[in-house]
């Protein structure tokens, strides 16, 4: 990576690391790599590459909603709200035991996610499973 790439990795793990997202870790048994993504505001989206690490896990078969179900669902109710749910797998906290299994590496240090990261096969079904069980009454 230039220049260019490397302060915006710095400015990106500075910013997660001060919300509480990422923490530095030493010891660890797998590391992904990050790669930079173009986006169409002409920045750029820090991403962690967790190809292999998908390939070890199973497949989370929990069904995902039909958007025409929920639809049909709220049909004849006065009131409709949304939730936001931009960045929802940032408010999944990760289980200890497999926080050191989202580690990846920048320049300086290694670090592994506190939240849920995005990228993982299942973070879809898991924040489902979250949403019914919550919102099931």
């Amino acid at each position: 990576m230039g220049e260019e790439e490397r302060e915006v990795v710095k400015i990106e793990e500075e910013k997660l690391f001060h919300v509480g997202f990422i923490q530095k870790a030493q010891y660890t048994t797998w590391l992904g790599n990050i790669v930079l993504v173009p986006k169409s505001n002409n920045k750029w989206c820090m991403c962690t590459n967790y190809t292999n690490l998908n390939k070890v896990y199973p497949k989370d078969a929990y069904p995902l909603p039909s958007i025409g179900r929920r639809v049909d669902g709220v049909a004849g109710h006065c009131i409709l709200s949304f939730l936001n749910v931009y960045s929802r797998n940032n408010r999944i906290p990760m289980d200890p035991k497999d926080k050191l299994k989202m580690t990846f590496i920048t320049y300086n240090t290694n670090f592994y996610y506190e939240v849920m990261p995005f990228g993982l096969k299942n973070v879809e079904a898991t924040y489902e499973r979250l949403m019914i069980r919550y919102s099931h009454d």
